[in-house]
């Protein structure tokens, strides 16, 4: 019960959504798929169909080391390099600083029409758009390009609270002849270290992160762990990650309760299902105390 909570549940402090990129996947046509390919974003075309597990990301988030870019769990910590998310879905490393924003009086004529046409565009119009667009021509298949890319950060690498693109978004749309020569890895990284920190020290409720990357992570090097690497699988990581394992994963750390080496205590997943279980128990044993005492008083009313 407590597995079928997790993966079901609706997760709105959590950003990324694995389900609609599979879901969108499923319905696009196979030159389309060819066509991300070609970009070299064809490893997203791995993750599964199902909501994000929640307690699990969070307390993976509660668990990420600031100060040294790394994972406390159970199994020891792990270190976080941007090379290591690049690996989850297959992009490539590189030397490439990613422009962080736009800055729309520095762009050309062209490039502003480009920028008010997306400007203010929802999650639901990309993902309306993407479906829709035809690839027909040149143009079409740059526009649908375009599209997905802000779709894809907005749905999964770089996800916000606002609902909007923004300009951390538009920013690679304007580099398509070379868009991954940008370093990718670096910038999902450090936009879920931004997203983390947001979270625990200035106390967003949201988490602003592609956690699903930090999670596939986290499976990934514990399963692999002791294996030489001639026999782990390759790129992309998510590749060796179908829902059976993920759904046996998830139980195991569940019923793990993710103890931390450092702290050996038990985690806030932990305490969130012991607590909720004592609460119900004690709902019980209020009821069964309150059926008592109108069966007594009904008993002396006779008895009188």
């Amino acid at each position: 019960m407590i597995l079928i909570f997790l993966c079901l549940q609706q997760t709105e402090d959590l950003r990324c959504s694995a389900r609609l990129l599979n879901e969108k996947f499923e319905k696009m046509s196979e030159t389309k798929k060819a066509i991300i390919r070609e970009l070299e974003f064809g490893g997203l075309m791995h993750i599964m169909l199902m909501n994000m597990p929640h307690k699990l990301l969070k307390e993976l988030a509660n668990s990420f080391n600031l100060d040294k870019n790394k994972s406390d769990t159970r199994h020891g910590s792990l270190k976080i390099k941007p090379k290591k998310i690049g690996a989850v879905v297959g992009i490539n490393a590189s030397r490439n600083k990613f422009s962080e924003k736009v800055s729309f009086k520095e762009l050309s004529e062209e490039n502003k029409e480009i920028f008010r046409r997306f400007e203010g565009k929802t999650l639901k119009n990309l993902t309306n758009q993407i479906m829709d667009i035809g690839v027909d021509n040149y143009q079409d298949r740059l526009r649908f390009k375009r599209i997905f890319i802000l779709y894809i950060q907005m749905a999964f690498l770089l996800p916000t609270t606002i609902n909007k693109v923004s300009p951390v978004h538009l920013a690679p749309i304007f580099r398509m002849d070379n868009i991954m020569e940008c370093n990718w890895d670096n910038h999902v990284l450090n936009f879920i270290i931004k997203g983390i920190t947001n979270y625990r020290l200035k106390k967003k409720k949201s988490i602003d992160a592609c956690l699903y990357a930090l999670m596939i992570v986290y499976f990934h090097l514990t399963k692999h762990k002791d294996k030489k690497e001639e026999v782990i699988p390759g790129l992309p990581w998510v590749s060796d990650w179908n829902r059976e394992l993920l759904i046996v994963r998830i139980r195991a750390e569940i019923d793990g309760h993710m103890i931390t080496d450092e702290q050996n205590t038990f985690s806030n997943l932990g305490v969130f299902y012991l607590c909720r279980w004592c609460k119900l128990t004690f709902r019980l044993f209020q009821g069964i105390i309150k059926r008592t005492k109108v069966k007594k008083k009904l008993k002396e009313m006779k008895e009188t």
